[in-house]
């Protein structure tokens, strides 16, 4: 644990009058959820479906084979038993206290606004927003869950596709404009659990201005102009955080 940089950490946080934490998945780790790229991550794994998961969460794929997407979609992606952790957690906490902190996540799992924050941008969508494709009518994961493997709409008939970005779809233009706004305006931005490769999402970043930015991830980002990068656990270093507070 390097105590050090994490002390740095904890009094840019106190310091901060506008903080935004851009996270990526390797902030739901801990909470039982895969990654995408790491050694363990699931594009690693071995495809049950004769073609590589990557490929499956394309908006070409989905529209090739939607009964192989919606399978590998209610495995994978939709995760019941997660829970928030310490991370997920302790960002809440400090927007209860009244810090001015904007999450800007690249999960669509939910788990920010399951811990209690209210500022939250989620970049790629949730598992709990669906919208029927021909007349748009809503359906809660809840409904998903009851119906077939894909998901037909009660009303019209048309398709229920989960409320995600998928590769080759344009991310939700009020979310990109949510994101920026709070990234210019910002005076501390934490990067946690991204590899900061997919596109367009990496290129927010360089709507930040100041020097204050520090990272919490495992593998190294070598990113210019950051204070401080902290590869370990991110619900840990949070963790630690918190402790150090309560002292």
């Amino acid at each position: 644990m390097e105590l050090e940089k994490i002390k740095l950490l904890n009094d840019a946080i106190k310091n901060a009058k506008s903080i935004v934490f851009f996270g990526g998945a390797g902030v739901s780790t801990e909470s039982g959820i895969k990654d995408f790229r790491s050694k363990e991550g699931l594009y690693n794994l071995k495809s049950k479906y004769g073609v590589e998961y990557e490929t499956i969460l394309s908006r070409g794929y989905y529209e090739y084979d939607k009964d192989t997407f919606f399978k590998f979609y209610r495995e994978f992606m939709i995760n019941l038993d997660a829970k928030p952790n310490y991370a997920h957690k302790y960002l809440a906490k400090l927007e209860k206290e009244g810090k001015d902190i904007t999450i800007i996540t690249q999960n669509i799992d939910g788990l920010h606004t399951l811990a209690g924050s209210k500022n939250v941008v989620e970049l790629h969508g949730s598992i709990y927003r669906n919208y029927c494709e021909k007349c748009a009518k809503f359906y809660t994961l809840e409904d998903i869950l009851k119906l077939d493997n894909v998901p037909i709409c009660s009303k019209c008939g048309g398709v229920i596709k989960p409320d995600v970005t998928l590769y080759e779809e344009a991310l939700n233009e009020s979310a990109i404009t949510k994101a920026i706004i709070a990234i210019e305006r910002a005076d501390l931005l934490i990067i946690a659990g991204t590899s900061l490769r997919v596109y367009p999402a990496n290129g927010l970043i360089r709507y930040f201005f100041g020097d204050n930015i520090f990272v919490i991830n495992k593998e190294n980002l070598s990113l210019n102009n950051v204070k401080a990068e902290i590869n370990d656990n991110i619900a840990e270093v949070f963790k630690v955080i918190d402790e150090l507070n309560s002292k």
